[in-house]
């Protein structure tokens, strides 16, 4: 459920340096966009899984992505990303096309994701699988392949990062033995390895203990300095403390964009998240927060 909305966080002195005024009322430049979307859609088979959606990334802020069951979420993510490919529309990336461009391509791009289910080596050392991500740097696909000596110059980096997400206890553990949460935090250092300037994180903190969430959202917000983060995340409570921006996606297209206290307030966005009668009189606004 809806978390209940704070005040909005003023930002005039972090991530662009953008006026909180400004924010509000959207008035930015267009170098200001780092990722944008004009009229992106995908059809599987004459269902319009995303339709005409048109999103725009300001750089430096964590914009999230949320939307009841079925909104087309993973669908736009997906499309984003690259792993698939859109069946109208463009993508724009850092003023670069990127709409048919392949997932490889795009990170090499400095646009990187993370998945929803932690994507980890379990039989690797967490160390190793740091380690591996840095290795992308050498160019060469046949890296797994090279002597140790070689490898141990990324061991300096990956311990780097690994002390960026509190891990540094378990640099020699296999990754398969962590905790889920501090295997969501590897993925993020893996991530971080490959030296993102936008992460796109895919519900980072799915599936987790309470304990665990308060932690990856200490961690992301740690990590988003200096990047831009768009996340898709169940925990609204998380997007609330989290997120600068929000668009609200239904039935595959924006339902709403804005802060989390404008999109909470929002009597079609209730509606979506209710199944209620968005013209229906005196549908409480607690009744989409907790």
């Amino acid at each position: 459920m809806l978390a209940c909305p704070r005040a909005p966080r003023h930002t005039d002195s972090k991530r662009g340096g953008e006026k909180a005024g400004q924010r509000d009322k959207g008035l930015f430049r267009v170098s200001d966009v780092i990722l944008q979307t004009q009229g992106l859609t995908k059809e599987f088979r004459g269902f319009l899984a995303v339709q005409g959606v048109n999103l725009q990334v300001r750089r430096g802020t964590i914009h999230g992505l949320i939307g009841p069951n079925g909104a087309g979420k993973t669908t736009c993510f997906n499309l984003l990303t690259k792993f698939l490919i859109p069946t109208r529309g463009s993508i724009t990336y850092d003023g670069r096309d990127i709409t048919s461009m392949k997932p490889a391509e795009v990170a090499r791009l400095g646009l990187v994701r993370s998945f929803q289910i932690s994507a980890v080596f379990p039989h690797l050392t967490v160390l190793e699988n740091v380690r591996v991500a840095l290795q992308r740097t050498r160019g060469n696909s046949f890296d797994f392949w090279r002597s140790e000596s070689v490898l141990r110059k990324y061991d300096g980096r990956a311990r780097e990062l690994l002390d960026d997400v509190g891990l540094t206890e378990y640099t020699d553990l296999q990754a398969g033995q962590l905790p889920y949460g501090r295997k969501r935090a590897l993925e993020i250092a893996t991530t971080l390895a490959l030296e993102p300037t936008m992460m796109l994180l895919d519900e980072p903190t799915a599936g987790m203990a309470h304990e665990d969430v308060d932690s990856v959202v200490t961690l992301i917000k740690r990590v988003s300095k200096g990047r831009t983060v768009l996340l898709v995340e169940h925990n609204l409570k998380v997007v609330e403390g989290l997120c600068d921006n929000i668009t609200v996606l239904a039935r595959g297209e924006v339902l709403a964009e804005g802060d989390y206290m404008s999109v909470s307030r929002n009597p079609e966005v209730q509606a979506a998240y209710l199944g209620t009668d968005p013209a229906s009189v005196g549908v409480p606004e607690s009744a989409i927060h907790g």
